[in-house]
């Protein structure tokens, strides 16, 4: 079953948080069809293991080559620590993953005090050390894990009494450090930007990666746009494994406009 009149790129997450990601890339290929997943059923894979964020990775992207993706964004940080590499392995279309924007921050940071803010399991990764080992030479950067916050993003709590005493506990010790830049190292804090910024304050630069995935899907799928492209309006589908009707109430205020969202079976993604 192809659900879509071009083949699309597909974009998935955890939850919601690869809104953002997914924002981006309509801005950037207007014309490009673009599937969505929401595997909320099973968020946030910040708190689950290894092996079931690889299984639930290799399902969700399976659903979407199925359905004709020619391309797939990993919009969720811990599954690219997790599960990029099988996936890279396992299909042989372009898949493009995420990473904390570590880098940039510390080439923008003028004090060189740098904060990251990110799931448990993303900064206990490889990855994570290896990015600052890789660029953190000369600089002073303070990794935060941000338990609960993925929560409050699905819940569509952005800036509520729960949210804001969250994000002012994770951010204290980064402010006290003296961190003049500012690394969201999960997709779903970008939904959360207004209260960072307020509470991080006009001193701090906020840095998360959303256009430049969005260029580097659009120049990996450069030579698989189809001849038309450019001439229409590329479709929107969302998919999620949550139950529909909060599913499709909470993407649409993430989103900004109403959507359709198709369920999906949370125990296989079919």
């Amino acid at each position: 079953m192809n659900d879509c009149a071009h083949a699309a790129i597909g974009v998935f997450d955890s939850g919601l948080g690869g809104l953002s990601v997914l924002k981006a890339i309509r801005a950037e290929l207007p014309s490009e069809d673009l599937l969505y997943f929401a595997d909320s059923g099973h968020a946030p894979y910040g708190d689950r293991d290894e092996s079931f964020i690889v299984s639930r990775a290799m399902t969700v992207v399976d659903f979407m080559v199925k359905r004709g993706a020619k391309a797939v964004v990993i919009a969720c940080n811990t599954a690219t620590v997790v599960a990029a590499r099988q996936l890279r392995d396992a299909y042989g279309i372009p898949i493009v993953a995420m990473e904390p924007a570590i880098k940039p921050a510390v080439e923008l940071s003028r004090n060189k005090v740098v904060g990251v803010l990110a799931t448990s399991r993303t900064l206990a990764s490889e990855s994570v050390s290896s990015l600052v080992a890789r660029y953190g030479q000369g600089a002073d950067i303070r990794l935060q894990a941000c338990p609960g916050l993925v929560a409050q993003v699905e819940q569509g709590d952005l800036d509520g009494p729960v949210t804001r005493a969250l994000l002012s506990q994770y951010l204290a010790p980064l402010q006290a450090a003296g961190m003049d830049t500012l690394v969201l190292g999960c997709t779903h804090y970008p939904f959360l930007m207004p209260l960072i910024q307020a509470l991080a304050g006009p001193g701090v630069q906020v840095v998360e990666p959303s256009a430049a995935v969005a260029r580097e899907i659009a120049r990996r799928t450069q030579k698989l746009r189809h001849p038309l492209d450019g001439k229409r309006n590329g479709a929107t589908f969302f998919y999620s494994t949550a139950e529909a009707a909060d599913a499709q109430a909470r993407m649409s205020a993430l989103w900004g406009k109403p959507v359709a969202v198709h369920a999906v079976a949370a125990h296989d993604g079919t």
